[in-house]
């Protein structure tokens, strides 16, 4: 008796299935540990925000050139001029969301980010950190941890303004005490109005006007 026709269908799939598995192993697939580290990071389209140059694992920030290229970078009312390559390897010090003045139409966060000794939790357990107002502050109860230059060198509060959605998603989700990786650019922030915000281009600074202005290209926690 013929075979009826939804078995020969049945078989004919059964065939294919076989001879994908056979050319597809298991071992092809990429490991558990590959996927997770994809999805660490969120990147924004690389060809509106362009990666700078970036920070080794575990160093302090690296700030570089703007190639001559580099067209200006917009964002919604406003131009962002690039004033430098910017990449920060650093832990989360403390974090502060905005959602009044005229800053927060375009920086909703503020991070207070640590690098070298300021990362350390013997250091760290000595100082009382807060933010607020755009500022970032530090306070010790007898003498600083560390010398009070080397806090200002290796600590900073930061403006992140996301290049897109999928940043800014991610940023709302960076919590104080992670480490966290930053790729992007100084910039300042132009309006048609003639309002202007600008990053400092130093980490030496401190006091009024002394904190990055950050247009995030990507960013991972870890």
């Amino acid at each position: 008796m013929p075979m009826p026709r939804r078995w020969i269908v049945v078989a004919v799939l059964g065939c294919l299935l076989l001879g994908w598995w056979l050319s597809n192993p298991p071992s092809s697939l990429p490991a558990p540990a590959t996927v997770a580290a994809a999805v660490e990071t969120t990147r924004a389209d690389t060809s509106a925000c362009p990666l700078p140059p970036r920070v080794e694992p575990g160093g302090p920030p690296l700030q570089s050139k703007v190639p001559s290229s580099m067209p200006p970078l917009k964002t919604e009312g406003a131009t962002l001029q690039p004033l430098a390559g910017f990449s920060v390897d650093a832990r989360v010090l403390g974090r502060e969301d905005y959602r009044m003045g005229r800053e927060a139409e375009f920086s909703p966060t503020d991070l207070a980010l640590g690098w070298g000794r300021m990362t350390e939790d013997a250091v760290l357990a000595q100082l009382q950190i807060s933010q607020g107002g755009r500022w970032y502050r530090y306070r010790w109860k007898h003498d600083p941890p560390i010398p009070l230059g080397e806090i200002v060198r290796s600590s900073a509060n930061m403006h992140m303004v996301p290049a897109d959605d999928e940043v800014a998603a991610a940023l709302r989700d960076v919590d104080a005490g992670e480490r966290v990786r930053i790729d992007g650019w100084l910039v300042q922030v132009n309006t048609p109005d003639g309002w202007r915000w600008r990053s400092s281009l130093t980490r030496e600074d401190s006091g009024g006007g002394a904190c990055e202005v950050v247009y995030v290209c990507a960013v991972s926690t870890y």
